[in-house]
């Protein structure tokens, strides 16, 4: 019986000196994660900021099957929210804060402890690299997590290898999502023709993509130093595209409302007459535009149409790429001038 009390007696000082031991632990963390994804920061934002995306990279819902997650009438930008509920218990994540394409802050709660801090930060470092941070923190922890932290190794063994799972998934998400492209053939058109401002050269087939914007850029500036009223988006005039000895003519174009004497020896004026077209849209980045030509050719033959020999081919940039980054995004228009 007197060794029992002393065992009893052993067991309440090791109660006692754990309870205080888990007791004097930091009432704060800070988990943080970070990650540099091949993506511009404006594109990774858009898919963090909208908690419908959260399901296609989020580490907790790929571990747990059991959980059930409702969004909130709101899933984007300051206000919206995101809850679970499983067999640990309930939780939310609610947009309290953002700086568009550089911040985002959250509030976390579980259960009934105090809510946590989420803080997301896009860092660009190149033209298409950013680097992404995903930071956790709290400085009230309760009597319980300190102890449930404890045994498990603590806070950032507990929660940082979801982070670092979530930003891996993100990575590959955002990734693939810049890759998805389509094609479509609208059929038959009339295009309305026009003046237009255009500056031409010849360049080869590689080089030709950058030669195309440096020269966009050239005469989409003269127009707005000199405060000409456009008429639509800047397009590609094609003529001629000869693959086998690697060259390839084009002028660069900004269309205008009226007739416009330039002072320049460089940039000139055109004007296109009113023509049948054959149009084909292409959604997704410019990569994919050979594609996108050679349906359009193919198209023609296949269906009893014949392609007018000596009539434009026109590459309209309806999207501005310099401000939708997501190549996704980005909307050409084709037109082949049909007989």
């Amino acid at each position: 019986m007197k060794a029992l009390k002393y065992i009893l007696f052993l067991i309440l000082i090791l109660i006692i000196g754990l309870t205080i031991y888990i007791a004097v632990q930091p009432n704060s963390f800070e988990i943080k994660r970070t990650r540099t994804i091949e993506a511009p920061a404006q594109v990774i934002y858009n898919n963090v900021i909208d908690f419908k995306n959260w399901k296609t990279w989020s580490a907790w819902t790929e571990n747990n099957h059991d959980v059930v997650v409702t969004l909130g009438e709101q899933t984007k930008g300051v206000g919206s929210s995101y809850a679970w509920e499983d067999n640990d218990g309930k939780g939310q994540i609610k947009t309290s804060a953002t700086s568009e394409n550089s911040s985002i802050d959250q509030k976390l709660q579980f259960g009934d402890f105090q809510p946590s801090e989420i803080h997301w930060e896009f860092n660009p470092r190149t033209e298409n690299k950013t680097e992404v941070s995903w930071t956790l923190s709290s400085d009230k922890i309760p009597f319980k997590l300190k102890a449930y932290a404890l045994f498990t190794g603590g806070f950032d063994e507990m929660i940082g290898p979801d982070f670092e799972r979530g930003l891996e998934k993100l990575d590959s998400v955002v990734v693939a999502s810049m890759k998805v492209y389509s094609i479509k053939v609208d059929y038959i058109t009339q295009h309305g023709g026009g003046f237009y401002l255009y500056n031409s050269t010849s360049a080869k087939m590689n080089d030709h993509e950058a030669v195309k914007q440096k020269m966009m850029a050239e005469v989409s500036a003269y127009a707005k130093e000199n405060n000409i009223t456009t008429a639509g988006p800047p397009f590609v005039l094609y003529h001629n595209w000869d693959e086998a000895n690697n060259a390839v003519m084009f002028s660069c174009c900004v269309p205008t409302t009226n007739q416009v004497i330039t002072v320049e020896s460089d940039i000139l004026t055109g004007q296109l007459e009113p023509f049948k077209a054959l149009k084909t849209t292409l959604k997704g980045n410019y990569s994919n535009l050979k594609e996108a030509w050679e349906t359009s050719i193919d198209y023609i033959p296949k269906n009893d149409l014949k392609l007018a020999e000596q009539g434009p081919m026109l590459e309209v940039h309806v999207t501005d790429s310099s401000k939708i980054l997501n190549p996704a995004d980005w909307v050409t228009e084709l037109y082949l001038a049909l007989d």
